[in-house]
């Protein structure tokens, strides 16, 4: 299986909602994500403030390339993060691709 940060969403409108099992999967791959029903939900803590606005700005990077955008709550030393496919009406492979390619800011 090729790994989900290797991948590239879908897009707008063409992703569909994986299945329970599907997403059980899934998160299995991924560092500390859990699934709050239709979206998949990350706490990524800082040391500070400038931390966090760097996240955020990387962050913004990869939604702009994969064209897929999550919900953000910024805080002075956290970033609460979600993803879900609101076209989709749940959680999709691109909501995963993107959670994968957060995860992989932290070990370049």
């Amino acid at each position: 299986m090729t790994p989900l940060a290797n991948l590239t969403c879908a897009p707008g409108g063409q992703a569909t909602a994986l299945s329970d099992a599907d997403i059980a999967q899934y998160l299995l791959t991924l560092n500390a994500w859990q699934r709050d029903g239709n979206t998949l939900r990350k706490i990524f803590p800082f040391k500070n403030y400038h931390e966090t606005m760097a996240f955020v700005n990387a962050s913004a990077w990869i939604s702009h390339r994969e064209d897929h955008h999550p919900d953000m709550s910024v805080h002075y030393n956290r970033c609460v993060v979600a993803y879900s496919t609101h076209d989709a009406g749940g959680i999709t492979l691109n909501d995963f691709i993107c959670a994968a390619k957060l995860d992989g800011l932290f070990t370049i």
